[in-house]
């Protein structure tokens, strides 16, 4: 196998499509919101780029394996045609993290993606219940148009900058004038973080102008609230139910 191979699953028929990230991160917040979109808007898989930087597994569902890749799915909305990114695992060293993010541009900009927006989390330390989106761009021009919408820009935050495809996206995009962005939400960075998905999900809505449901993750949402309040019963000392489990907190 190729350093970065690409399998071509099928061929989309998209206008201008916007290319939206969401890989693992804090709080799984950019890959919730990249899933919500495919599930919601019936994405259609168009595009696996495997690679040896990968984690070497493969995932294993109803007894069938699939070795670890990321995905690109074209996603058609009421507003703007998304080219949309997601998968279970980051590269796992600097080469792995720089040559995805390339292979990434190459195919979205060979399927006639011009614009990029990546989707993370930035960490609070501590829950939270008000979710700001905190932006950062390549280009002044989306600033302005992100601080309609609400976006805030903090100077340097984060600190330590954006690591990983997400950041990448920004800078590597620069350098082939492709405008990027990167939207990320508020999380206390301890659990996924479904609201701060949402947070996240409705300022893309409002700058690409399409509509999206959340019901799904409004009700994994209150799943993560049940579990923050048995993890707040636990630290005070009042002890949970027997039959309560906690065995989905992510």
């Amino acid at each position: 196998m190729d350093e970065f191979d690409i399998e071509a699953v099928a061929e989309p028929d998209l206008s201008e499509p916007v290319l939206v990230e969401g890989l693992p991160g804090v709080g799984h917040v950019g890959k919730l919101a990249a899933e919500h979109l495919v599930e919601e808007r019936d994405g259609q898989l168009i595009r696996r780029v495997y690679s040896t930087h990968l984690p070497p597994q493969v995932s294993v569902e109803e007894g069938l394996t699939q070795l670890a890749c990321i995905e690109l799915h074209a996603v058609e909305t009421d507003g703007q045609d998304l080219l949309v990114l997601t998968g279970d695992h980051q590269a796992q060293d600097t080469v792995g993290h720089y040559g995805l993010a390339d292979t990434v541009l190459d195919v979205a900009t060979e399927l006639g993606a011009e614009r990029a927006f990546a989707l993370g989390g930035v960490p609070t330390g501590e829950l939270i219940e008000e979710y700001d989106v905190i932006g950062a761009t390549n280009t002044e021009s989306q600033k302005d148009e992100l601080e309609e919408v609400g976006v805030a820009f903090r100077g340097d935050e984060p600190a330590g900058g954006i690591v990983g495809v997400s950041g990448l996206l920004l800078g590597l995009g620069e350098r082939r004038d492709v405008p990027a962005t990167c939207l990320m939400g508020e999380t206390s960075g301890y659990l996924v973080d479904p609201k701060s998905a949402q947070a996240v999900l409705e300022v893309l809505q409002d700058v690409l102008d399409f509509e999206v449901g959340f019901g799904s993750l409004e009700d994994r949402a209150e799943e993560m609230e049940e579990v923050v309040r048995k993890i707040q019963e636990m630290e005070q000392g009042t002890p949970a139910a027997a039959d309560e489990d906690l065995r989905y907190i992510g």
